[in-house]
């Protein structure tokens, strides 16, 4: 019998599509970009880094990050948990590499695909509605993975690096970018991950370490970016107080974002959590 103090995956996994899901996305992002003076028929990738990139550090991180990941023009990556796609639209803009996204919330799939497609970019990224607990591809499919802002989501962790592992070839490269935990204190809610406890889970560095380990990862890097985050955080502050809140950004996603934003950004402050990046490789 199934511990009823526990929720199953798939209960789980139901809250958190839920959690995402709007309705009526795309024609508010379109009716977005157009107040922003863009051509939403004729898009260039980096007009919607105000909204696509959903997680600490923005678009500035999303370009760092592949940097540093630095996957080949040949290579086919796997993007999990990929939203609305604007990290997978930069792989293969900035690396040009092939990438397949795929994430829980259906429409975030199909505002993805939409998007990708007037970016003039579908024949280089695609995406799928599914687990990352049950990766819908063959074994040894990928020549590398990314997983930006998405395990906070899942509780299963081990299951999570297993399954990316079992997709990747040996010696692909595989960047984590999640929010850990890193000192004491509360994490208040709604954050922009989750409205509740219920579908947070928050781990520690040493966490991600040990379970990377444990299915068959070796961690190269590893670096903290909560300082990079702040910075960037007062900087945009700085710039909504002179100029006031763009037509194109996060509140599109979800009118209570400045407050699920206030809150990460407070905690982080206080030093309770820290974006960390982490880069490991299948052995």
């Amino acid at each position: 019998m199934r511990n009823l103090d526990r929720k199953h995956p798939m209960d789980i996994e139901r809250q958190v599509a839920s959690h995402y899901t709007r309705g009526g996305l795309e024609g508010a992002i379109l009716d977005a970009l157009a107040k922003s003076g863009k051509n939403p028929d004729k898009l260039a990738n980096t007009d919607l880094s105000g909204i696509d990139e959903f997680h600490l550090g923005w678009y500035a991180e999303t370009d760092e990050f592949a940097r540093e990941l630095g996957f080949s023009r040949d290579s086919h990556v796997l993007d999990v948990g990929s939203g609305i796609g604007g990290p997978a639209r930069h792989l293969a803009v900035a690396l040009g590499c092939r990438v397949t996204g795929i994430d829980l919330t259906e429409e975030f799939v199909r505002v993805a695909a939409s998007l990708t497609s007037r970016c003039g970019l579908a024949d280089r990224v695609s995406f799928r509605q599914g687990s990352a607990l049950t990766l819908p591809f063959e074994d040894g499919t990928f020549q590398g993975a990314v997983l930006m802002h998405v395990g906070m989501n899942i509780a299963d962790k081990a299951t999570l690096f297993s399954e990316i592992r079992r997709v990747l070839k040996p010696g692909a490269r595989f960047g984590v970018y999640d929010i850990m935990r890193i000192g004491e204190g509360e994490i208040p809610y709604p954050m922009p991950w989750a409205a509740t406890q219920a579908t947070s889970f928050v781990e520690r560095p040493e966490t991600y370490r040990r379970l990377l380990a444990a299915n068959g990862f070796e961690i190269e890097k590893e670096r903290n970016r909560r300082d990079f985050v702040l910075t960037l955080g007062r900087e945009m502050r700085e710039k909504v107080a002179r100029e006031g809140m763009p037509a194109l950004g996060l509140h599109v996603l979800d009118a209570g974002m400045p407050e699920r934003i206030g809150n990460v950004m407070a905690v982080l402050e206080r030093g309770t959590i820290a974006p960390v990046e982490m880069i490991a490789r299948a052995i």
